[in-house]
């Protein structure tokens, strides 16, 4: 079986990628699927990409079996999800490698505290917790991470 391609989005995938990231948010168990939240993320893609987020997608044969989206002035990692088939597969390491390259000194990123599958996972990978503050915009408690190339185990 071939590995899913990472490669920039393309405007006329914007669909796809709200319901992969749909789809893997509900996952958590954090939230239900619904058409508010397809249309609240349909509306964020649409906003952040013309706003200078660097979206990519993981392409796995023409189906989107994830997505990544870089703020990389600020050296940011705004979103990471993989689709639900493809959790466990390796795939959000592929990308969070990718995005190493994309931003090779230093990234940070926010995490709800309550998808602790995520958080624990970013530790892993060498990110280190900084603090918790409220999202007034969703109304979860968001855990802060830094990954700095000096700090991470060769």
């Amino acid at each position: 079986m071939s590995q899913p391609v990472i490669r920039p989005a393309r405007s006329d995938e914007y669909e796809q990628i709200t319901r992969v990231w749909m789809d893997s948010w509900v996952s958590t168990g954090l939230e239900d699927a619904s058409a508010t939240m397809l249309a609240r993320l349909r509306e964020r893609v649409t906003t952040e990409a013309a706003k200078g987020w660097s979206l990519y997608v993981a392409d796995d044969r023409g189906k989107l079996a994830a997505m990544l989206a870089l703020h990389l002035p600020d050296n940011y990692l705004d979103q990471l999800f993989v689709g639900p088939e493809y959790q466990g597969s390796g795939l959000g390491r592929r990308l969070l490698g990718f995005t190493r390259q994309q931003m090779p000194d230093e990234i940070w990123l926010r995490c709800v505290r309550e998808n602790e599958k995520a958080w624990r996972w970013y530790e892993r990978e060498g990110f280190v917790f900084e603090k918790e503050e409220l999202e007034p915009k969703n109304g979860f408690m968001m855990k802060y991470y830094r990954w700095q190339k000096s700090a991470s185990k060769p």
